[in-house]
């Protein structure tokens, strides 16, 4: 099968095309034929050689995946062979079996079915941004209608996501991103769009709910969790894909929460998700699609740290 490479640790240059073992799914386990396949600021990391340990080259990456069930292996009821799925496979370990290739085992447990009001290109944009979004916004700051929360790089591809969600959770929401996509904040449904390179984000959160400041944060570009103790109501929550830095006195002075997100694998997560789509309130932002062959383009995309949604690679014909 057709798959894209990681022989050494580098640039984006360093994929390499190769004809490599079709996988065989064990029990437990099902076989995709990958249509296509999204692509993630943790792949270039991975790629990278910036999370040392995480996984040994040669290795296929790509954390997203839409496709069809090709085999069943022992076990597996409740998914079967044609079946439309989506997911999004383990990133690390030696058994790293990611989605730049044509086929792709993983356990049927982390597979859901794909929406039917998705193409497999919008699909396979989902999984790992759309969940993490979700995770966030939906189980772990736990935002209600009424609330109001600040979303930092609301126009990428988890941010994009989480401005949907928590607009169809009822929320107030504000959002940041750079002068170039102040638009897509607003097609998003952000109900204040803030410039970060030229708005006062930090005044203008603090001001919300009388003076009391945010519900609720959350970060998806780093950085951001000790200042936003400072324009976040006493109880409110802060959650963060990435490492916090800084002073957190506030944080326990005010008697806030802060989530760490990293998005464990399930399908129940992508189910509820799913229901959202099919009703019209989330959409996948799809930036561009390239042929698989062009890993190397999405992945210098990915290394300049900014973006509009996601990246998703063609990898089969659906």
């Amino acid at each position: 099968m057709r798959a894209m490479v990681t022989t050494e640790f580098g640039g984006s240059e360093l994929f390499e095309q190769q004809d490599v073992e079709r996988p065989q799914p064990g029990p437990g386990e099902v076989l995709v034929r990958v249509i296509a396949s999204g692509t993630n600021p943790v792949d270039a990391k991975l790629r990278a050689g910036d999370i040392p340990g995480a996984v040994q080259t040669p290795v296929v990456l790509g954390a997203d995946a839409s496709g069809v069930i090709e085999e069943a292996g022992a076990g597996v009821t409740d998914l079967s062979v044609g079946d439309e799925v989506y997911y999004t496979p383990e990133l690390f370990g030696s058994g790293s079996n990611g989605s730049y290739a044509e086929y792709n085992v993983v356990p049927a447990s982390i597979v859901a079915p794909k929406p039917p009001s998705l193409t497999h290109e919008e699909a396979a944009a989902v999984p790992l941004a759309g969940g993490t979004a979700w995770e966030a916004i939906v189980r772990r700051l736990a935002v209600v209608p009424g609330e109001t929360v600040l979303i930092h790089g609301g126009a990428g591809g988890v941010g994009s996501f989480a401005v949907q969600i928590a607009k169809a959770a009822g929320a107030r929401v504000l959002a940041t991103a750079g002068t170039s996509n102040q638009e897509t904040l607003k097609s998003l449904g952000a109900d204040v769009c803030l410039d970060y390179s030229s708005d006062d984000v930090a005044g203008t959160a603090a001001a919300e709910n009388d003076g009391e400041g945010v519900d609720a944060v959350f970060d998806t570009v780093g950085g951001q969790v000790e200042e936003a103790t400072g324009y976040t109501r006493p109880f409110g929550r802060i959650a963060t894909i990435l490492p916090p830095q800084g002073d957190l006195t506030q944080l326990y002075l005010k008697n806030q929460t802060l989530y760490g997100v990293f998005l464990s694998r399930e399908r129940r997560r992508l189910v509820e998700l799913g229901r959202l789509m099919q009703r019209g309130q989330v959409k996948p932002l799809v930036d561009e699609v390239l042929d698989l062959s062009e890993v190397g383009k999405a992945h210098e995309r990915l290394d300049s740290g900014h973006g509009r949604g996601k990246i998703v690679l063609r990898v089969s014909q659906g």
